[in-house]
């Protein structure tokens, strides 16, 4: 017989989720708020440009970005096609392919960021301590061991 996950677990577990959701939810609402596009185009330009040489294998990209993976190649389309990215051929495997931040996509992750890292400094980080902080940073590590 399987031993079932402790009340305390299933309430941290309820918990984490819950925040993730709602702290998810105000950030896509700020953005929208300040007439800019949903994270899911700011985690895609911020792993492309923090890539070495800003430049970055499709598959790479999948397996990063933090918002669900599903649709990524229609949202490259579009980021492509509002010429905030490229996509070219590897030279290395001609079925892949490598995608390259433009100035304009650099400018509007820039504009997100504004609005973005102040709701995480307004939501999230303004209620924890530096302690509360470092000690959630090192939890959330071990779960990702």
């Amino acid at each position: 017989m399987k031993i079932p996950p402790k009340k305390e677990s299933v309430a941290a577990w309820a918990h984490l989720f819950r925040v993730y959701k709602t702290l998810l939810e105000q950030s896509e609402q700020e953005l929208k708020r300040a007439d800019l596009p949903p994270l899911s185009w700011y985690d895609v330009l911020l792993e492309v440009h923090d890539a070495p040489g800003q430049r970055i294998r499709q598959f790479e990209l999948g397996q990063k970005v933090l918002l669900p993976k599903y649709n990524l190649s229609r949202l490259l389309d579009r980021l492509q096609n509002e010429a905030l990215l490229n996509r070219e051929a590897c030279p290395e495997d001609r079925r892949g392919a490598v995608i390259t931040l433009t100035p304009g996509g650099r400018r509007l992750l820039k504009r997100m960021w504004a609005v973005y890292g102040g709701t995480i400094r307004e939501r999230f980080e303004a209620r924890l301590t530096e302690r509360d902080l470092v000690s959630l940073e090192r939890t959330l590590a071990k779960l990702l061991d």
